[in-house]
C-alpha cells in the first residue's frame, strides 16, 4: 500500500525544477495557471499589497480587521518561518497537510516537469486553494518587487504599497526610483492604491505610473495622516477623524502600517472593523517576545525580529526605545547579499555588544567575522559564536542583565521559531 507523500517530500521536487532560486519573469505562472484552468479569475475580490518593509504587518493588520468586521479571508505570504503552510490561509485557517500536499501534487502534474521556480508554483497551488474556497476577500503579499512578481497575474480590487527602500538591488535595480517602479507594477487601471509614506523620490515614480494609468491614490500625508497622541493612535482623512488603540505590533513603523489599514478599511467601507486590526493582529518576528522554548528562562529576556535592510534596521532601533532601559546585545545572523553595516549603523547606537552567528542551513549566509567586520565599521563591538545557543548562554554569564534581541534574517527567525512557537 503507497503512502501520500508530505508536502515537503513534494516542495523539494519543486525545488528541483528551476536551476536558479529567483527568475523574475510571468511567462511560466501564466502557463501553469492556464493549465490549471485560471484560478486567479475566479478568486474572492483581492487586496494586493508590494512594498519593501512593512508587507506582511500591513496584512496581518488587515486580515484582523477585515476579521473583525465579520468577513472571511484568504491570504498568501512570503516567506515561511517555521513551515511552509504558514504562507497559504484558506478561509482565515492555515492549510492543512492533507490539502497542500494534493494542491501541490496537482500543480506538479499540470506543470508536467516544465521548468518554473519554486516560488512561481507554489504562488499557482495558493490561487488554486483560494479558488475553491469560499471567502469575502483574497489578501496577497507580494513576493519580490511588483511587477514580474509571481502574484501580479490578478485584477485586484484594492493595492496597497507599503514603504520602499533599498533592498534586492541585484533584481530590481540599483536606485529608489528603480525599485519603486517595480513595486509600482501592481497598479492596474483604475483600481485603487492606498500608498504609505515614501522618499520623495519613490513617491513621483508611483504618482506617474497612477497617472498613466487612471489609478485613483490615498497617499499618506496628503489624503490621510496618522499619529500616536496620548498613547491612542489617531487617523485623519477627508472623511473624518478616528481615535483608535495603538497596534498591538510594537513600533512606530507599525503606526504607519496602521494607517495604511485605516485607509484601506475605510476604501473598503470596512472601517468598523479598525479597532480590531489595531489589537487583535500577530505577526510573527517582528519585535516579537520570545515566551517559551529551549532558549527561554525566568531570568533572561529575549526579542526576536526578522528585519533585514537598512529601513528595517531604523525600525527596529526606534522600536527598542519604547522599551525600559536595559543593557542590550544583539545575536545577529544576516545574508551576504544584505547592507549589513547599513542595517546594523542605527542600531550601534544601543547595542553594547553583537554576537555574529551564521544562518543556519542558509548557503548564502554571511560569515560571522564579515558580520563583526560590519559591527565594526558602525563603532558596535562584536564577536563571533558558534551558534544563537551559544551566544545566548554566553550573555547569560557575562550579561545577566541584558535583553537579547535575536536578528537579522527571516530565515534565522524562523530556524528559531520552529522551537520557540
Amino acid at each position: 500500500m503507497t503512502t501520500t507523500p508530505s508536502s515537503d517530500r513534494v516542495l523539494e521536487r519543486l525545488m528541483a525544477l528551476h536551476p536558479k532560486v529567483i527568475d523574475l519573469v510571468l511567462d511560466r505562472v501564466h502557463r501553469l495557471l492556464t493549465a490549471l484552468g485560471h484560478p486567479e479569475t475566479r478568486l474572492p475580490p483581492v487586496i494586493h499589497i508590494a512594498g519593501t518593509n512593512g508587507k506582511g504587518s500591513t496584512l496581518a493588520m488587515l486580515r484582523a480587521g477585515l476579521e473583525g468586521a465579520g468577513e472571511v479571508c484568504h491570504a498568501y505570504t512570503s516567506p515561511h518561518l517555521a513551515r511552509f503552510h504558514e504562507r497559504i490561509r484558506v478561509a482565515g485557517e492555515l492549510i492543512e497537510e492533507d490539502a497542500l500536499t494534493t494542491l501541490l501534487q496537482e500543480c506538479e502534474i499540470a506543470n508536467d516537469h516544465a521548468p518554473i521556480t519554486y516560488f512561481e508554483i507554489t504562488t499557482c497551488a495558493a490561487l488554486l486553494a483560494f479558488a475553491r474556497a469560499r471567502a469575502d476577500w483574497t489578501l496577497l503579499e507580494v513576493g519580490l518587487g511588483g511587477r514580474l512578481d509571481a502574484t501580479n497575474v490578478v485584477n485586484p480590487a484594492l493595492t496597497i504599497i507599503t514603504p520602499v527602500s533599498m533592498d534586492h538591488e541585484a533584481f530590481l535595480g540599483d536606485t529608489i526610483e528603480k525599485i519603486a517602479a517595480e513595486k509600482a507594477g501592481i497598479l492596474k487601471p483604475r483600481v485603487p492604491c492606498i500608498v504609505g509614506p515614501q522618499q520623495e523620490a519613490a513617491l513621483e515614480v508611483i504618482e506617474y505610473r497612477a497617472a498613466a494609468l487612471n489609478v485613483p491614490l490615498q497617499i499618506h500625508g496628503q489624503h490621510w495622516h496618522v499619529t500616536e497622541e496620548g498613547g491612542r493612535l489617531v487617523f485623519q482623512d477627508e472623511t473624518g477623524l478616528m481615535d483608535l488603540p495603538l497596534p498591538r505590533l510594537i513600533g512606530a513603523h507599525q503606526a504607519q502600517n496602521a494607517g495604511m489599514v485605516v485607509a484601506a478599511l475605510r476604501a473598503l467601507d470596512r472601517a468598523h472593523g479598525a479597532e480590531a486590526a489595531m489589537i487583535n493582529a500577530i505577526w510573527p518576528a517582528r519585535m516579537q517576545r520570545l515566551r517559551r522554548g529551549p532558549l527561554v528562562s525566568d531570568d533572561t529576556e529575549i526579542w526576536l525580529d526578522g528585519g533585514h535592510n537598512p529601513a528595517a534596521g531604523a525600525a527596529l532601533a526606534e522600536a527598542l526605545t519604547r522599551l525600559p532601559p536595559k543593557p542590550l546585545h544583539l545575536i545577529c545572523g544576516m545574508l551576504g547579499t544584505k547592507d549589513v553595516a547599513g542595517y546594523l549603523r542605527p542600531l550601534a547606537a544601543q547595542a553594547d555588544h553583537l554576537h555574529a552567528v551564521a544562518v543556519p542551513g542558509e548557503t548564502a549566509t554571511l560569515p560571522p567575522s564579515e558580520t563583526c567586520e560590519a559591527a565594526a565599521s558602525v563603532g558596535l563591538p562584536a564577536s563571533e559564536a558558534s551558534s544563537v545557543a551559544a551566544a545566548v548562554a554566553n550573555i547569560r554569564r557575562t550579561a545577566p542583565d541584558a535583553r537579547i534581541l535575536i536578528c537579522g534574517s527571516l530565515y534565522l527567525a524562523g530556524h528559531i521559531l520552529r522551537d520557540h512557537s
